[in-house]
């Protein structure tokens, strides 16, 4: 199974350009199904049949993985034996009947405007750490990008005065709009700060760490935390938070479902319609408290 798994995952970069953290993940889940098959005597991809499959996903279930654990590793092997039945001439397809679990849907953590407030008032802006780090937060609130496409942004895919920061992921591109506040964030970043943290001039990284590299995403991940904590917040706080919060408030404030799609990046407007439940939800839950007849 090993060549074919190289096979399968030189196929998602290359043909399906699928996102790192999704190669990454499937390749873990079919690296524990092939433990799994080397457990059971399986030797060859062509004796996995579906009882193998069942017993697999039936361990997990025992071994109390999850659901959305479960759901991953299923569309990991329904993706693997696609590729093996398509591209390698795989003649049975023993997940093709497979089901992922129902997973409930539960609302995104988004924070209250007060929340977010606070937050991007930790950075104080006295040293170039804290310019960074201001502008930083506030172009991932006011624009809702993704702390991977925050991470990777460049000078050039920005334009202060125009107002607007171009993201690209997976060969599709969107231009997204950036508020005032957070254009005084980066004005100030980029006069003051950027030009004594990037170690060579030439370079076109927007956000270094002190090496003056791209700064990774766990590295942003930390920054948070520490603002968040400042800041008195108590909720488990993510990068992930922020883009939250950007789209419920759009929503809450009478942006349109299709807008906010766009801005998020979103392929399907149903992954965005959770933030319009919510916003429905919050709505009932202050009519019921102060309407005098609820």
């Amino acid at each position: 199974m090993e060549q074919q798994l190289d096979n399968f995952i030189h196929y998602l970069e290359a043909v399906r350009k699928s996102s790192r953290n999704t190669i990454l993940s499937y390749k873990r889940d079919l690296e524990k199904f092939a433990a799994f098959l080397d457990a059971q005597a399986v030797v060859d991809l062509t004796d996995v049949n579906e009882t193998t499959m069942n017993a697999y996903i039936l361990m997990m279930e025992q071994k109390q993985f999850a659901t959305s654990t479960i759901s991953r590793n299923i569309a990991a092997l329904k993706s693997f034996f696609d590729y093996l039945e398509r591209y390698e001439n795989h003649q049975d397809n023993p997940a093709a009947r497979l089901k992922a679990p129902k997973i409930e849907k539960k609302a995104p953590e988004v924070l209250t405007v007060a929340e977010v407030t606070r937050l991007l008032e930790q950075p104080a802006g006295r040293n170039n750490k804290e310019l960074r780090d201001k502008a930083m937060l506030e172009l991932m609130y006011a624009t809702g990008i993704r702390v991977s496409e925050l991470v990777s942004l460049t000078i050039d895919d920005i334009n202060v005065q125009a107002g607007y920061i171009r993201c690209s992921e997976r060969g599709r591109e969107r231009i997204i709009p950036i508020g005032s506040v957070a254009r005084i964030s980066l004005r100030q970043y980029l006069k003051q700060a950027r030009p004594a943290m990037i170690s060579d001039d030439s370079s076109a990284i927007l956000f270094p760490n002190y090496s003056g590299q791209p700064m990774s995403r766990q590295g942003f991940w930390k920054i948070l935390k520490q603002y968040a904590a400042k800041a008195g917040i108590e909720s488990d706080i993510t990068p992930h938070t922020l883009r939250h919060s950007f789209a419920a408030h759009l929503l809450e404030n009478g942006a349109d479902l299709r807008s906010v799609q766009e801005m998020l990046g979103h392929s399907d407007i149903s992954t965005t319609q959770i933030y319009l439940k919510m916003n429905t939800v919050r709505i009932r839950d202050i009519y019921s408290h102060t309407h005098p007849r609820a």
